[in-house]
C-alpha cells in the first residue's frame, strides 16, 4: 500500500479564531498572520491505495463550490478545484476513487465533493463510483445542524449523498466497507461525532496494530494543536476536545502511529514524541507524501 497527500483549495482564517483562547503573542509565532489577521491554512486529503483492496480518499477539503462572493468571505484563495488537480497529479481521477472517508461534512472537508461552481446549476456530486463513509452521530448531526454551526454545512450535501445509493453510516470501530484495515474512533469536542480515522500499521504488538496512521482532523488540525490545552474557537466544547485529545495522543504515541494533517501547510506528516517537560511534540516531519509506503 502506498500513500499519497493531496492538497486541495487553501484557505486563509482569522488566527484568534483558529487559536481559541491563546493569546496573540503566542500563535503568532507559530502561523504569522497577514494585515487582516487571517493564517494560511491547506486543506489535504490522504490518499491510500490499494487498501483493503481499494482506492481510499480521506476527506475532499474544500473544494472549488462556493460562488464567489462566499468563497471571498471564507478566504478560499483558489476559483479551480485543487484537490481534482492534484490527484490527476498523483496519477488518479476522482473517478478512480473507490471509498471516501469524511471526518465531518463541514464544508472545508467536504466540499470536495462537489463540482466547481457554476452560475444557475444546482450542486453535483463528484466522485461516481465512491462508497462515502460518515459516522452516525454525526450524520444526524449534519442533518439537523444546530444554529451555532449550521453555517458550516452545506445545505443540499445530505440529501446529494442518500441519493447517490453509496452512502454508509460507521456505527462502531469498523465499517462494512473497509473491514479492520482501517480502525474508527470518535471525538464529540469539535462537533458531534467527529470520525477519526486509524489506517492500521503493519506490526502488532500484544493484539494491538503499531505503525500506523491516523487522520486528524479537526481534533488536531496541525502541528501547533498537537499541545493539549491548544483549541480552536470553532470548537463546540473545548474542555471535552481537550480531554479527548489527552487521550488520542497517549494512544499513537504509545502504539507509534504517525499523525496526519489536513491544515497544517507545512506538515502533512508527522511522528509523536513528547519532551522532557511530558509535552507532546511532533517530530521527523515530512510535507509531502508521494506513493509512501505505510511505515516507510
Amino acid at each position: 500500500m502506498k500513500l499519497w497527500s493531496i492538497q486541495g483549495n487553501t484557505q486563509k482564517l482569522d488566527g484568534g479564531a483558529m487559536f481559541g483562547n491563546a493569546p496573540r503573542a503566542m500563535w503568532e509565532k507559530w502561523s504569522p498572520p497577514d494585515a487582516h489577521n487571517r493564517i494560511e491554512l491547506a486543506c489535504r486529503a490522504l490518499l491510500a491505495s490499494p487498501l483493503a483492496g481499494r482506492t481510499v480518499l480521506f476527506e475532499t477539503g474544500v473544494g472549488a463550490f462556493f460562488e464567489p462572493r462566499l468563497r471571498e468571505r471564507y478566504g478560499i484563495q483558489e476559483s479551480k478545484h485543487v484537490l481534482i488537480e492534484s490527484l490527476r497529479d498523483a496519477g488518479f481521477g476522482h473517478e478512480d476513487v473507490d471509498v471516501v472517508v469524511l471526518s465531518h461534512l463541514h464544508f472545508d472537508h467536504a466540499g470536495g465533493l462537489l463540482a466547481p461552481w457554476a452560475e444557475g446549476r444546482a450542486p453535483q456530486l463528484l466522485f461516481p463510483n465512491a462508497t462515502f463513509l460518515v459516522g452516525a452521530a454525526h450524520w444526524e448531526r449534519a442533518r439537523r445542524p444546530h444554529p451555532r454551526d449550521r453555517a458550516s454545512f452545506i445545505p443540499e450535501l445530505p440529501a446529494l449523498l442518500e441519493a447517490s445509493g453509496r452512502l454508509e453510516i460507521v456505527q462502531g470501530e469498523y465499517s462494512l466497507t473497509l473491514g479492520q484495515a482501517v480502525r474508527f474512533s470518535f471525538s464529540d469536542g469539535h462537533t458531534p461525532g467527529l470520525m477519526l480515522a486509524e489506517i492500521a500499521g503493519p506490526e502488532r504488538v500484544g493484539g494491538q496494530p503499531h505503525g500506523g496512521v491516523a487522520f486528524c482532523a479537526d481534533l488536531i488540525p496541525g502541528r501547533p494543536w498537537v499541545h493539549v490545552p491548544i483549541t480552536m474557537g470553532y470548537d463546540r466544547n473545548a474542555e471535552l476536545l481537550i480531554d479527548e485529545k489527552r487521550a488520542f495522543l497517549e494512544d499513537k504515541l504509545a502504539r507509534n502511529v504517525h499523525l496526519f494533517f489536513t491544515h497544517d501547510p507545512q506538515c502533512a506528516l508527522a511522528q509523536l514524541a513528547r519532551d522532557a517537560n511530558g509535552r507532546f511534540r511532533t517530530r521527523h516531519e515530512v510535507a509531502a507524501l508521494s506513493a509512501r509506503a505505510l511505515g516507510g
